[in-house]
């Protein structure tokens, strides 16, 4: 072979392939801030978050080989897992911190001490789940359907590269509408006004390339989502209407679109997110047993100390390090909490995430869902009867003590699963398990870190739980935390959904809060989100599977990072341009 064949086929590597090396970790971090922002903002807009280890995958592949010439396949494997382990913080955070500001407490809480207690709660979730790969993976050769995925892109690396290819084609295309979007300020598009159909049925569609882009990758898993929304305004409301049954409020009739989502559709969204999510934890809970087996089995394993593995006296020093941390977090989170409800945060911040971290790494590993909203929602309640002990504090140190800890242990959940998932696609392409577990440690202090100011930066902009940024898992947090202190919520709303949120997740898992948050979220999001599931039913029926793996779905995630990146940019210079 020539030397001009060998060069362009890039550097020849002698002996062992570069695994835990400085490209790894600095694209790593690259991509990690790239798609913890996109994903991130995503998850506040549609409520739900998706998996960044396979977009990760792509860019990886993009940069290490496309651009730096670098071959190594398990090289890849660990920038895709510090980068999924920077983004393990935008589910974790998301799914909590806004709900104080949605409370009306943003400016009543230290975002250090947050942000530090969210890097404990990390390294928490990491070393806890650390010890039981070689029985989940390895013995119980549990699926992690996730993590196979990921595997198939790192073993094409000329599908990788192609892949990576349309994904910056479609970002640049998504970024650019979304930026003449913004500048125009033409959002939507009032299709059934124009066609003079009756406003309650809400025809209005979101002009967002990001939406379509979550539809398609969600697929068939986000059908319920659709019928939740259509059920509210193509069902309900025309029978409400032909009915003469619209709530009355005030003597004036509410029969249009907002008012009538504000009124009744929200709050029985809210109650089927919370119900459904209880009744998730609760079928979860089986999952302690096979859990409690695999942690006896795998203690009893010798080539669990083997060098291949971190050794085990390091965890220990960092369970006990992070736990410490967790205990002056919850202590310093606000004035009221003391020592002693402090301490009692920490032990139970600590013994949640170790039982919680092993119920979703099952769950994920066994189903591909992960119940992380519900747990959160656990966590949180009984954080907020902690503070209501020795006497209880005021309503508003209590709600932030108890989201402060709680965003802690949700991103140590969203850890320990994340890691689950990338130390599988590490065992299918014969990666180190102690360089991956490196890797996540390497990433998951710089999570926290990004989304805090991206949390504030959003807010200021745009307002969280505003239409733009709805924050449905923040509103279900908030409605809930409201309900246990006594606050004036709208009772019936919220049991006739959560019934009805736990029925539908009694039947399939988590169905209940996603065809909630089709009640929830606003219909014009819905409408534009049915397009992306829709064009993946035609492109898996006419083009086949292999062509929405492999063109469908780097095109859809470009859609996501584009619009993101834009809008986050956009709420930067209107920070800088109020200033």
């Amino acid at each position: 072979m020539s030397q001009e064949n060998h060069a362009s086929q890039g550097p020849i590597t002698h002996g062992a392939y570069p695994e835990l090396s400085s490209y790894a970790i600095a694209v790593g971090y690259f991509l990690g801030v790239i798609i913890a922002m996109s994903i991130g903002f995503a998850a506040l807009k549609l409520g739900f978050s998706i998996e960044g280890s396979e977009l990760a995958a792509i860019l990886g592949f993009g940069i290490l080989r496309g651009i730096l010439r670098r071959r190594s396949i398990v090289e890849n494997n660990v920038t895709q897992t510090v980068a999924s382990a920077v983004n393990g913080a935008s589910s974790g955070m998301m799914f909590s911190v806004p709900a104080i500001f949605i409370l009306g407490f943003g400016n009543d809480f230290n975002p250090y001490v947050l942000t530090f207690g969210a890097i404990a709660g990390a390294f928490l979730g990491i070393a806890f789940i650390i010890p039981l790969r070689k029985q989940m993976i390895d013995f119980e050769r549990l699926t992690y359907p996730g993590g196979v995925a990921v595997a198939t892109i790192l073993k094409s690396p000329g599908a990788g590269i192609e892949k990576a290819k349309l994904l910056v084609i479609a970002m640049l295309l998504s970024g650019a509408l979304h930026a003449i979007s913004l500048a125009t300020g033409v959002e939507n598009w009032p299709l059934f006004e124009q066609l003079g159909l009756p406003a309650y049925m809400n025809g209005t569609w979101y002009l967002s390339l990001m939406t379509i882009g979550v539809g398609y990758i969600a697929g068939r898993g986000g059908v319920a989502f659709i019928i939740g929304g259509y059920v509210c305004y193509f069902v309900l409301a025309p029978m409400l209407s032909a009915t003469d049954l619209f709530p009355v409020v005030n003597g004036v009739l509410v029969n249009e679109p907002g008012p009538l989502r504000t009124l009744l559709f929200r709050p029985v969204g809210i109650g089927m997110l919370i119900g459904g999510a209880v009744i998730g934890v609760l079928f979860a809970f089986p999952l302690i047993r096979s859990a409690v087996s695999s942690m006896q089995s795998s203690a009893k394993v010798d080539s669990a100390m083997s060098r291949d593995e971190m050794p085990i006296k390091l965890l220990y020093i960092a369970i006990g390090g992070a736990a410490v941390l967790l205990g002056i977090m919850a202590i310093t989170s606000a004035e009221q909490v003391g020592i002693v409800r402090g301490l009692m945060m920490a032990v139970l911040g600590t013994l949640w995430i170790w039982m919680a971290g092993i119920i979703l790494s099952e769950a994920i590993g066994r189903t591909n869902w992960s119940p992380l909203s519900g747990m959160t929602l656990v966590a949180v309640t009984l954080l907020i009867v902690i503070t209501q002990s020795f006497g209880g504090m005021d309503k508003m140190q209590a709600i932030v003590a108890a989201v402060t800890v709680g965003a802690a242990t949700c991103v140590a959940m969203s850890q320990a699963t994340d890691l689950m998932l990338d130390l599988k696609t590490g065992y299918l392409v014969g990666a180190t398990p102690r360089m991956q577990q490196l890797g996540q440690f390497a990433g998951a202090w710089l999570g926290p870190l990004v989304i805090i100011v991206l949390i504030y930066v959003l807010h200021d902009a745009y307002g969280l739980g505003s239409d733009k940024l709805p924050a449905p898992q923040g509103q279900a947090l908030a409605s809930m935390v409201n309900g246990i202190l006594g606050g004036d919520v709208p009772t019936e709303k919220y049991i006739a959904g959560a019934l009805m949120g736990a029925l539908l997740s009694a039947v399939q898992g988590g169905l209940g809060i996603t065809v909630g948050l089709g009640f929830y979220l606003p219909f014009n999001i819905v409408l534009t989100y049915s397009i992306g599931t829709l064009l993946r039913e035609i492109t898996d029926r006419k083009a086949g599977h292999a062509w929405s793996d492999n063109k469908g779905i780097p095109i859809a995630a470009g859609l996501i990072v584009g619009e993101a990146l834009v809008g986050v940019g956009y709420a930067v210079n209107i920070i800088i341009s109020a200033n």
